[in-house]
């Protein structure tokens, strides 16, 4: 494979399921390669240099209009452009502020004792699926529980979360490098049933307002100025429900994937749930739950000695960066004992992701609590990749629980 046939690779359908290769292809020719203002960014140094470099600019409203003068008709695009997640300073600034105010440590912090509750209920109920012992472990565990955790953090009623896995899983096709014509339609659609559902709740916690952040957002707009307009709160509450779940389920799947490879890793992680901090930072940093992000240059500048001129597009691609050898000894190595562990998976800089503690805390959490329950837990077919690659994870991952049984979470 050269350099053109790993471009060609990533951008291709089925990029997912194995992009690795490609990233080695891409990183061999230097920590950037590119031309006519495309550029792919595979080196740490670099990437995590322009994930903080505030002349760097992603994806909002100003470029697409020069490069996509309808992009509005497309509600699922205009929802994320809305957010915080494709916004500059200032208008950056002052949403991320708002959210931080809400989306707060302590807030966070509170939810441990929950997530434990959580982790022990989906445990309970991941047996009652089991067919002849096994079961699928994304649909019944790594996508419910930070569905779970994550309406409770925004307010929203247990009874209403089992529409939100189709509704994200269609609405984040548009976050891809390229999705097609029905995955626009279909995010479309999804975009607008979820603005309805937020509208409607929101209008109940205005009447009945609680500690949540749909209440606390809600307040923001209602407070009038400059605060968060209506585009803005219907934005962000659906990036902080998609983010919220999306990356920890995706989490969560490759890290099982992870240790039931691993087995004599998966006895430690078993034995000693301490070392769940190092083991979670592994897995980011070995198969990053969000593999890419892209920025674009405000100036002409230079980075990793390439000069790049303005306006260019850099695509990041967080995966590479986190095996990167130039940072990572032996990075195609799967090492929890890694020293000086720091992957690029949830960003850097200004966009570091608001929900990293969370996501962090639940894998910290529920990946120990799953072994120890089911100490016997085995893989029980191949597990099925989705086709996607920025959020990279598995649709389906079958699992054996084996006979024996721990009662709870410790």
């Amino acid at each position: 494979m050269d350099v053109a046939a790993a471009i060609n690779t990533l951008l291709s359908p089925g990029a997912g399921h194995d992009p690795y290769p490609a990233y080695a292809v891409l990183r061999s020719a230097g920590p950037i390669i590119g031309q006519n203002q495309t550029f792919f960014v595979t080196g740490y140094d670099a990437v995590d240099a322009i994930l903080r470099d505030p002349l760097m600019g992603t994806y909002d409203t100003v470029l697409l209009d020069d490069q996509w003068s309808d992009w509005r008709e497309n509600r699922g695009v205009a929802l994320f452009v809305d957010s915080m997640l494709r916004q500059n300073p200032l208008n950056h600034t002052r949403m991320r502020r708002l959210a931080s105010g809400v989306f707060t440590a302590r807030r966070v912090g509170r939810l441990r004792e929950a997530i434990v509750a959580q982790v022990d209920d989906a445990l309970a109920e991941l047996e009652t699926h089991a067919v002849d012992g096994a079961v699928d472990v994304m649909g019944h565990l790594a996508y419910p529980l930070p569905i779970g955790v994550i309406c409770t953090l925004l307010g929203v009623p247990p009874q209403d979360r089992g529409q939100f896995r189709r509704l994200a899983e269609a609405l984040t096709a548009v976050l891809e490098v390229r999705w097609s014509e029905a995955q626009g339609r279909a995010a479309h659609e999804a975009a607008g049933e979820l603005t309805a559902y937020f509208e409607a709740l929101i209008a109940i916690r205005r009447r009945e307002p609680r500690d949540d952040l749909v209440t606390a957002l809600a307040a923001a707009h209602d407070a009038g100025g400059d605060k968060l307009t209506a585009d803005e709160l219907m934005g962000n509450l659906a990036l902080l429900l998609v983010a919220g779940f999306e990356t920890t389920t995706n989490l969560l799947g490759n890290g099982l994937w992870l240790l039931l490879r691993h087995p004599d890793l998966a006895a430690r992680l078993r034995a000693d749930p301490e070392l769940a901090p190092a083991f979670v930072e592994e897995i980011l940093r070995y198969d990053s739950p969000v593999q890419l992000t892209e920025r674009f240059a405000a100036g002409d500048t230079t980075v990793g000695g390439l000069p790049v001129p303005a306006g260019s597009e850099l695509v990041l691609l967080l995966g590479a960066a986190n095996r990167d050898p130039a940072r990572f000894r032996d990075p195609d190595r799967f090492d929890p004992d890694r020293p000086g562990n720091a992957p690029l998976s949830f960003g850097a800089g200004a966009h570091y992701c608001l929900g990293a503690p969370l996501a962090r805390l639940e894998a910290q959490v529920a990946l120990p609590a799953l072994l120890r329950r089911f100490p016997e837990l085995t893989a029980a077919g191949e597990p099925v990749r989705r086709d996607r690659l920025t959020l990279r994870g598995w649709a389906t991952q079958p699992v054996a629980l084996g006979s024996r049984r721990a009662a709870s979470v410790d």
